[in-house]
C-alpha cells in the first residue's frame, strides 16, 4: 500500500528536491510552502508521516507542532522536523517534540532511513 507523506517547506528548490526523491521510492507527496490551513489539510491527505521545516514564513514550526500535538485527529502522526539553524538539542526542550530531526543540508540516504523507521513506528529523536 502506498503511503502518504506531507512535506511543509517554504523553499521552493528543497520542496521540488524532496518531492521528487519520496515520489522516486513510490511515495504520493503532498507538498506546501506555507501552514495556511495546514491542519484542514493533513485531514484530508492523512498523511502516514508529515515532514516540516522549523522555520516557516507565516508561522513556526515547533508551534505548528504544538497544534498538530493536540488535534485527536492528527495527534499520533509522525512528523519529522529538518532545520538549518536549529539542532536536535534545541527542541528536546520543547513541550512537543517531533519524532524525527535532520539537519539541513542532509543527505538523502539518511532522510530515507528516517522516513522508513518513522513509518514503521520507530521514535528516532
Amino acid at each position: 500500500m502506498q503511503k502518504h507523506i506531507m512535506v511543509i517547506e517554504d523553499n521552493h528548490a528543497i520542496l521540488d528536491v524532496i518531492t521528487l526523491i519520496l515520489q522516486s521510492e513510490a511515495y504520493k507527496v503532498e507538498g506546501r510552502q506555507n501552514s495556511v490551513d495546514l491542519l484542514e489539510e493533513i485531514n484530508k491527505f492523512k498523511p502516514d508521516l508529515i515532514i516540516m521545516d522549523i522555520m516557516l514564513p507565516d508561522a513556526d514550526g515547533r508551534e505548528l507542532l504544538a497544534k498538530i500535538r493536540m488535534e485527536e485527529s492528527t495527534k499520533d502522526i509522525p512528523v519529522l522536523m529538518i532545520s538549518a539553524r536549529y539542532t536536535a538539542d534545541n527542541l528536546r526542550s520543547e513541550a512537543h517534540t517531533p519524532n524525527g530531526f535532520l539537519s539541513k543540508p542532509f543527505d538523502i540516504d539518511a532522510l530515507l532511513d528516517h522516513i522508513e523507521g518513522l513509518i514503521a513506528g520507530k521514535n528516532l529523536f
